[in-house]
């Protein structure tokens, strides 16, 4: 019988809190289970294995993330849901490093990740929309979007940059330089 108040949930809440303070590498089946105050087999009533918990932090990570992004580009269009958005995803990616880094990037997810990982697009691809880009174009975009944000928010949760210049100012920038490149980007407020 499952441990009361233990759940799928609550295990997938003890491994977030496991790689929000010691990264990818502190996720664990008895670092979770030590962390939930059981046994490690009484975790095997809510999980299969390690890779399904791994792939349960990535759908929370992606949930989370779709949410903050959505709340950030919602009633915006044009540059200012790329704007909000790019500041959104940002603010997670340094809120959050650990469960960030945790998330299962790869192309050939779980089909709950896929699932997870298609509302967040769908989100990046409606903040992309003022631009009439459609096809490989609205692909593209979205990837370099995605790519400038990720870069950026990966190497400053690092301590990645050393050199006195505001960290702020440099983000406005990246800003401007993905928002000023998008096909279609001149006129479109």
């Amino acid at each position: 019988m499952p441990r009361a108040g233990l759940s799928p949930a609550a295990v997938v809440d003890a491994a977030v809190a496991l790689v929000d303070a010691g990264g990818p590498g502190a996720l664990t089946l008895a670092a979770v289970a030590g962390r939930a105050g059981v046994a490690t087999p009484s975790l095997y009533k809510h999980v299969r294995n390690l890779a399904e918990l791994r792939q349960l932090v990535t759908v929370r990570v992606l949930e989370e993330l779709t949410e903050r992004l959505g709340e950030a580009a919602l009633g915006r269009s044009g540059d200012d849901a790329v704007r909000a958005l790019m500041r959104a995803y940002r603010s997670y990616v340094v809120e959050h490093p650990g469960r960030y880094a945790a998330m299962d990037q790869s192309a050939d997810a779980q089909p709950e990740d896929n699932a997870a990982g298609e509302r967040l697009l769908a989100i990046i691809y409606a903040a992309l929309r003022g631009y009439a880009l459609e096809g490989s174009e609205l692909v593209h975009a979205a990837r370099c979007l995605r790519s400038a944000v990720h870069g950026f928010a990966v190497l400053e949760a690092a301590g990645g940059f050393g050199l006195p210049e505001d960290l702020e100012a440099s983000y406005e920038l990246l800003i401007a330089m993905v928002v000023g490149g998008l096909p279609g980007a001149r006129g479109v407020t």
